[in-house]
């Protein structure tokens, strides 16, 4: 019983380490993604996504209704990325909070984004990850947006 106690104390640093690693494997997936927005690098930035990716938007109207956008490919995400323009688009990630499950994660980051120095708006992206044989890839990005009630 010692032997077992003594060999399962043993692992836990090792334990801890592993989901650590994971952890900072998906964060960079994600900075990475935000480092290319900020160079206007469309490259780096399609490099992070999987072929299946979807990106949506939830918002609130003028009129106070609830909607949500889906941008219908990969490519004009890339383009607004990649087509030079005036101001960087800085988006500034506040925290993440990481889950992982074999080779699934999930990733909530309350954000804000400036163009240039100018404040844009806030909001959270949940992201959600896979773990293929080239490394964990984002296949899904939900974000939501507004000018108020940012900290």
């Amino acid at each position: 019983m010692k032997r077992l106690f003594l060999s399962l104390l043993l692992a836990l640093p090792m334990m801890a380490y592993s989901q650590t690693t994971a952890e900072n494997e998906v964060i960079a997936v994600i900075k990475q993604m935000f480092d290319g927005m900020r160079k206007g690098d469309s490259s780096m930035v399609r490099a992070v996504f999987d072929a299946s990716i979807r990106l949506q938007t939830t918002f609130t109207n003028k009129d106070g209704k609830s909607g949500l956008h889906t941008e219908n490919t990969l490519d004009n995400f890339l383009k607004a990325v990649g087509t030079p323009h005036p101001q960087v688009f800085d988006e500034r990630i506040k925290s993440y909070e990481v889950r992982i499950d074999d080779n699934l994660a999930t990733v909530w980051t309350p954000y804000e984004f400036y163009l240039g120095t100018t404040f844009s708006h806030c909001g959270v992206n949940a992201f959600q990850l896979f773990k293929s044989e080239k490394g964990w890839k984002i296949i899904h990005i939900t974000d939501t947006r507004r000018k108020q009630g940012c900290q």
